[in-house]
């Protein structure tokens, strides 16, 4: 009996799925490979969007005119503008705005967020509890560090700024206009309008350096 009715389940999504994707199908949408792609009856469409293999749409989203969702993409509870790029790999979650003609791409998480125009985060980054504004390019590595294991904070990125790859913006912060934080950084204070943040150790280096005989690499080697 229980078989049965996870059967039944199963066919009952498998038959949804297909009249949902034939309805996207019929407004328009561009359904690559459509018996890979999953959708919510909530989702909303606008013109010429494009959705690729293996994208999974949950429920509260909406992509405006001209957007492209790549692979292997989770979307839920997110409003996406016109002529915007998701992806591939991209995992956007509950709360994400992405404004006209901005980018995410792959292996990025946001979460609460909204991108705003011509702004990219195109990888290996994770946005959380995050404004960003016009015009700002988010480095590969990036990620806000909203939750201090007790509350979640926010994290402001203005207009025209440029975060460096492999940088770790500690909540609450304010990145200002036309400003640059560098590569490697870790940012825990509010950053001033044109100028250029960074924290780094200084690179040390020892001339002529050989290993020792009995260290780890080593006894590992001769086995």
């Amino acid at each position: 009996m229980n078989t049965n009715n996870k059967l039944n389940k199963a066919n009952s999504y498998r038959l949804s799925q297909e009249l949902l994707r034939n309805k996207a199908l019929k407004k328009g949408v561009n359904l690559v490979a459509p018996e890979t792609i999953f959708l919510s009856k909530d989702t909303l469409f606008g013109k010429n969007v494009t959705l690729d293999p293996y994208v999974v749409i949950g429920p509260r989203v909406r992509i405006g005119d001209n957007s492209h969702v790549k692979s292997f993409s989770h979307l839920e509870g997110t409003k996406i503008e016109e002529n915007v790029t998701v992806g591939p790999y991209a995992r956007l979650r509950e709360g994400t705005v992405l404004k006209k003609n901005s980018k995410i791409g792959n292996f990025v998480e946001t979460k609460k967020s909204s991108i705003n125009k011509n702004s990219k985060v195109n990888h290996l980054s994770y946005i959380g509890d995050t404004s960003i504004g016009k015009n700002s390019n988010i480095g590969a590595g990036t990620i806000t560090c909203n939750y201090d294991g007790i509350k979640k904070s926010k994290t402001k990125i203005s207009d025209n700024v440029f975060i460096g790859s492999n940088s770790s913006l500690v909540a609450p912060i304010n990145i200002s206009k036309n400003s640059i934080v560098g590569a490697g950084s870790v940012i825990t204070k509010n950053v001033k309008k044109k100028t250029l943040a960074l924290t780094r150790a200084p690179q040390i280096e020892i001339k002529n350096y050989k290993r020792k005989k009995n260290n780890v690499w080593n006894h590992w080697n001769r086995k």
